[in-house]
């Protein structure tokens, strides 16, 4: 029986959001964004365990916590780069995990991911020898700017992806690239300097990233939407 563990690290700031408290703890729809990032995983029954990277303990942070272990846990790991937070996250998890257990790193930030997109990435990786990550097609044409903020070169966007999260890795090829690689901005990039190739999963449009305010009012409004759909109203 293959064994699949979640990783959410939420110990970032969000400075980029302009918002007195991080992201992941602004509400849509009155519900923190974490709590629908979280319950994505949670009613995926192949999930084995949900591990919650934080920065401070569960009893001050400001939101409700109705999560019970042992299958959803926070842990205040978090380190000064995503890498160092996810290898901490591991070390906490080592006594758990055998070598190859698989683990999937998500943005705490990404409440969108469907089940659909989930269930694509642990059936197409579960039996590839690297891991991957879901991922769509550039279609955006691409400028490289100049320091005057002009264009300065048109990058021609065939065979380019936007990474996106999950990103799944077997658990000791993970934890040792993360652990050589403290700089890298996602897993893939850190298994990617070891050398190896990640597979790319097709992803959906839809699976953002919360970033800006403007980010929040298009997930509100595809949140909404599912759960419209699923209420058939």
């Amino acid at each position: 029986m293959k064994h699949f563990t979640v990783i959410i690290p939420a110990g970032g700031s969000g400075q980029r959001f302009g918002s007195p408290q991080p992201k992941q703890f602004v509400t849509i729809s009155g519900i923190p964004l974490l709590h629908h990032t979280l319950r994505i995983f949670e009613s995926c029954p192949r999930i084995s365990r949900i591990l919650v990277a934080l920065s401070t303990p569960v009893d001050v942070l400001p939101i409700s916590w109705p999560f019970d272990p042992p299958r959803i846990r926070a842990v205040c790991c978090a380190g000064a780069t995503r890498a160092i937070t996810v290898a901490n996250a591991l070390e906490h998890l080592a006594a758990e995990l055998s070598s190859e257990d698989w683990v999937l790193v998500h943005d705490a930030a990404r409440p969108c991911l469907t089940t659909e997109a989930l269930e694509r990435l642990l059936d197409q990786l579960s039996t590839d020898t690297v891991g991957g990550l879901l991922a769509i097609p550039v279609s955006d044409t691409l400028k490289r700017q100049s320091s005057e903020q002009r264009v300065a070169q048109t990058i021609d966007r065939q065979q380019l992806w936007a990474a996106q999260t999950p990103q799944m890795f077997r658990f000791a090829p993970l934890r040792r690239a993360l652990q050589r690689h403290p700089d890298a901005t996602d897993e893939s990039s850190a298994m990617e300097a070891e050398g190896l190739a990640p597979r790319l999963v097709l992803g959906e449009i839809t699976n953002l990233k919360i970033t800006y305010p403007a980010d929040l009012q298009l997930a509100q409004i595809l949140l909404e939407a599912r759960h419209a759909h699923r209420s058939g109203i």
